[in-house]
């Protein structure tokens, strides 16, 4: 018999999180999040989105043992702004049975039911910078530290219950260029001599805060006619900058500004931590700290985590000025390839960028979509 309850206490909520790392301890391909990251990102105490978004978590259970989880999430302002009454769903992982998919979808759209909405998407995070998409294809690939993972029969189970494709990310691996092509240089040059751009990279972290709040403001101007986007509030902003900041590399963190001295593009990439992570099964005590530390100095692989150009200024070789400077950077690092993250299959903007470049399409993940029942 399949019971599902809701997280309340704290035992649960360690449940919650640790579930797939159990789940998936012998998956290769498997990288688990950071556990006290997973912990926070529900606790309205300390994520700041809760202003605006409710959620709510699920165990499923047979015979007493956790077979799967889900959670819920609904952003009021989201839909109030686009007139939608649409909810999310989250974190979803579950052994292969469809009877427990079935009652974990049902438990967050009878949530979701009773707060009057009339359509479930997922799985999607709280915001963009959050955990996003169902893989269903390059199973045989190692995640990355801000990616899911999860088994081919999820897409299965979704297909059986009447979900239907909503849009794909696709993730690209690229090998790392061993000098900056020529197009770059002219790109990036373009860019200096005719719009009067520049880069800009800091020397201490402090400074970052003398630019991130302009940087995000631009951030929610460029991305609010992607899917799912919603503007994260000054407190948002703050919450996501104090995760990363610390674990931040400042020779890979790109800036660039106008003749105005506004920043007009970002890019900040990382050093692969998916190793560390794996190692440590997400947690940072008592060695994990220290492994996260080792993988930022010692690497051969790097993920594009964020960027985000003015879309006044897009098409102006600021992405070049970015990749001229980084794979200078990463060469000196002994850099062998780049991940890309999820990018939105249908934003031909960010998917002309690499044309130029040697790549390979090496995963897809899905949001799936069907009105509530």
């Amino acid at each position: 018999m399949i019971t599902i309850k809701e997280v309340t206490t704290q035992k649960e909520k360690k449940d919650f999180t640790e579930f797939p790392n159990h789940m998936y301890k012998r998956v290769k391909e498997f990288v688990p999040p950071l556990s006290l990251d997973e912990h926070s990102i529900f606790n309205p105490k300390k994520n700041p989105i809760f202003e605006y978004c409710e959620a709510i978590r699920f165990l499923a259970y047979q015979d007493q043992k956790v077979v799967g989880r889900i959670a819920g999430i609904i952003n009021h302002d989201l839909n109030k702004n686009y007139e939608k009454k649409q909810a999310r769903f989250t974190r979803i992982d579950m052994i292969d049975d469809i009877e427990v998919t079935k009652k974990l979808i049902e438990a967050v759209e009878s949530w979701a039911k009773a707060k009057g909405m009339n359509e479930l998407i997922g799985p999607i995070g709280f915001s963009d910078l959050d955990r996003q998409g169902m893989l269903v294809d390059g199973f045989d690939q190692l995640s990355m530290f801000i990616t899911v993972y999860n088994f081919p029969y999820y897409q299965t189970h979704m297909e059986k219950l009447g979900f239907q494709k909503d849009v794909d990310w696709i993730e690209k691996q690229i090998p790392w260029p061993k000098e900056v092509p020529d197009k770059v240089k002219r790109g990036a040059e373009i860019a200096r001599k005719r719009y009067g751009y520049t880069l800009l990279k800091l020397k201490k972290r402090k400074e970052v805060y003398k630019y991130i709040y302009e940087t995000f403001d631009m951030y929610n101007i460029a991305f609010k006619e992607l899917y799912g986007f919603y503007p994260i509030s000054r407190k948002v902003m703050d919450y996501y900058v104090a995760q990363f900041i610390q674990i931040a590399r400042l020779d890979m963190v790109f800036f660039v500004l106008d003749k105005e001295g506004k920043v007009v593009g970002f890019t900040m990439i990382l050093p692969s931590l998916a190793m560390a992570s794996k190692k440590s099964n997400g947690k940072l005590l008592p060695f994990g700290i220290f492994r996260i530390l080792k993988a930022t100095k010692k690497f051969e692989i790097i993920d594009f985590f964020f960027i985000a150009i003015d879309p006044k200024h897009q098409g102006r070789g600021i992405i070049a000025m970015m990749w001229e400077d980084g794979i200078v950077i990463g060469n000196k690092h002994g850099v062998k390839y780049a991940e890309t993250g999820p990018e939105l299959e249908l934003n031909l903007a960010i998917q002309n960028q690499w044309k130029d470049f040697e790549h390979i399409n090496h995963k897809r993940r899905r949001c799936w979509i069907r009105p509530i029942q």
